[in-house]
């Protein structure tokens, strides 16, 4: 295999999500280190995403009373808010030019994994989304603060309940455990200090704004992980992010999502040391730097969002103007991924999690709506002759197996059965 083709592969499905038509033979003719570099830089102004027209997201209140006239227009609102939301995200993700802040903001919400299905208001995932995008490659201290006093995050983790009378563990032990230092860096003793430490905060559900009621806290001193003292809500946040477990969890994370779902991070992985300012886009770009991207038995599945986007590019589609919403909704949810909907606070699974016999199926029928709506312009501007090899460089494919080539060969009259067994080639589904 070429590993210069390889790792290109990666690069641009893993830090962007796929190429454009024409993009990848580009990124190949530039070379890998050019080609990391253009991903890696994010401009000052994105064309494709400047096209992108911001719908209006508000907070419709309190949820009206059943059987009276106004829970019509507000049932009406929210889905359409919400429907309008996903939407405008997956355009995010599809038309950007430079994929790497969709990226990162798609990362972080299954970081800090927060459903719509318990905050039941756009609003608040809406104002959590942009303060992804926010901090998506800047200070992970700055975005952990802005994330403890993030509306749909404290309700999803019962935040609102936690006072000094009555303290709710949920929220402190999530942000030890999944958002900053990882399992088995704390004790039982330490998640009832820091529930303790960050009573107080009270959250107006349909706006997502946080309050915090001093009557609520608990103003004692607690010793959470060996320091005794009274911890405000942003001291417990900088001090769990200045730990050394810190530094090495988030470069777990990043390791697990962008290198590796089965391979275990190396102690001496560079990433650890390059986070030590706890800058974000230096830790992403020693990932992408990493000898590690290069190595063939470090293949990952894509997920159904990866794979949706990545196919709406290479088929230059845009997701909010897909025949029915509905469908496409339909479509992400047999394939068991929709955004905004994280089965749990530990966020979506990985790897082989996404292969099974049902949901190849479902993609294949996924693939075939979409292709219907393409007009295939990167695959039929490929000489016949030339289809079935150079197709690879239409989606952005390290190499096609002689088996997928077979079956490419086969279709070679028929575009559309052509492209839908490209994009369910186990090649294009599994970033080798």
């Amino acid at each position: 295999m070429n590993l210069d083709r390889l790792e290109t592969s990666r690069l641009v499905h893993r830090f962007g999500f796929g190429p454009g038509v024409g993009e990848f033979a580009s990124y190949l003719k530039q070379g890998v280190p050019a080609t990391r570099d253009s991903l890696l830089k994010v401009p000052s102004v994105d064309l494709g995403l400047a096209s992108i027209t911001l719908p209006t997201f508000t907070d419709l209140g309190k949820r009206p009373e059943p059987n009276t006239p106004e829970i019509i227009p507000f049932a009406v609102g929210m889905r359409s808010q919400t429907e309008n939301l996903i939407l405008w995200w997956l355009d995010r993700m599809t038309l950007s030019n430079n994929g790497l802040t969709e990226r990162m903001t798609w990362f972080w919400h299954g970081h800090w994994a927060t459903s719509i299905s318990k905050i039941n208001h756009p609003f608040p995932m809406y104002k959590q989304n942009e303060t992804f995008r926010k901090y998506a490659l800047g200070n992970f201290r700055e975005m952990s603060r802005a994330m403890l006093t993030d509306g749909a995050l404290q309700y999803w983790l019962d935040g609102q309940e936690n006072t000094f009378k009555s303290p709710n563990e949920n929220l402190g032990r999530e942000f030890m455990e999944l958002f900053t230092l990882g399992v088995n860096r704390y004790s039982e003793d330490d998640v009832k200090a820091i529930a303790r430490s960050l009573t107080g905060y009270q959250v107006a559900n349909s706006s997502g704004t946080v309050t915090f009621n001093l009557k609520r806290h608990d103003t004692k001193a607690v010793t959470l992980l060996g320091t005794t003292k009274h911890f405000t809500g942003e001291e417990v946040s900088d001090f769990l992010v200045a730990r050394d477990d810190c530094a090495r969890f988030i470069s777990e994370r990043l390791w697990y999502r962008f290198i590796s779902s089965t391979e275990v991070m190396p102690n001496n992985f560079a990433g650890i040391q390059s986070f030590a300012n706890r800058e974000i886009l230096s830790v992403v770009a020693a990932v992408a730097k990493d000898s590690a991207m290069r190595d063939p038995k470090n293949a990952m599945v894509k997920s159904p969002v990866d794979w949706f986007i990545s196919a709406a590019r290479a088929l230059e589609l845009t997701p909010s103007k897909l025949k029915t919403s509905a469908q496409l909704k339909n479509y992400l949810n047999k394939l068991g991924q929709i955004p905004l909907y994280p089965p749990s606070v530990g966020g979506w699974p990985s790897g082989e999690a996404w292969l099974s016999s049902a949901s190849a199926q479902y993609r294949i029928a996924f693939a075939t709506w979409l292709v219907k709506q393409s007009q295939l312009r990167g695959l039929l501007e490929i000489p016949v002759e030339r289809r079935v090899l150079s197709s690879a460089d239409w989606l952005g494919v390290a190499q096609w197996s002689p088996r997928t080539q077979s079956a490419l060969r086969n279709s070679l009259s028929d575009p559309m059965e052509f492209a839908v067994l490209a994009l369910c080639s186990p090649e294009y589904v599994v970033n080798a």
